[in-house]
C-alpha cells in the first residue's frame, strides 16, 4: 500500500475524532445533538472530505442541514486544531448502514418468531 494512502487514512481518522468532539461540545444547533460520525473519506489532494453520519432521531435531513450550516465553523476549527496545509471542504453524507442493519435484524427476528408458531 502506498504511503500517501496511509497518510490520508490517518488524516481522515484524526478529522473524524476532531469533528466528533466539536459536534458534541461546540456546535449549539439542537438539530445535531443525536448524531454519530461513522467515518471520513479524504480526497488524496485533501481538497474534500466526505463525513458520514447516522442519527438516532430518525430525521437525517434536518441533521444534515444542521451539519452543513455548521460546516464553515467545523472546518475552521479542524484547521486550527490539526494545522494542515490544506483543510478539506466538508461534505456531510447520511450513512444508512446502521438503519439497514437494524431493519435486517428486525426481519430476522420476525422470521424466527414465525417459525416457532
Amino acid at each position: 500500500m502506498p504511503k500517501d494512502y496511509a497518510r490520508t487514512d490517518r488524516v481522515a481518522e484524526q478529522i473524524q475524532r476532531e469533528l466528533a468532539e466539536l459536534v458534541r461540545l461546540e456546535v449549539k444547533d439542537p438539530r445535531v445533538r443525536m448524531v454519530t460520525l461513522t467515518g471520513v473519506e479524504v480526497a488524496r489532494d485533501y481538497s474534500h472530505a466526505k463525513v458520514f453520519f447516522t442519527t438516532l432521531n430518525g430525521s437525517h435531513k434536518s441533521v444534515q442541514d444542521g451539519l452543513e450550516r455548521a460546516s464553515g465553523f467545523l472546518r475552521s476549527q479542524v484547521a486550527h486544531r490539526m494545522k494542515l496545509r490544506i483543510t478539506p471542504q466538508l461534505k456531510f453524507v447520511y450513512d444508512s448502514s446502521v438503519e439497514r442493519g437494524a431493519h435486517l435484524s428486525q426481519l430476522i427476528d420476525q422470521a424466527i418468531a414465525s417459525d416457532k408458531h
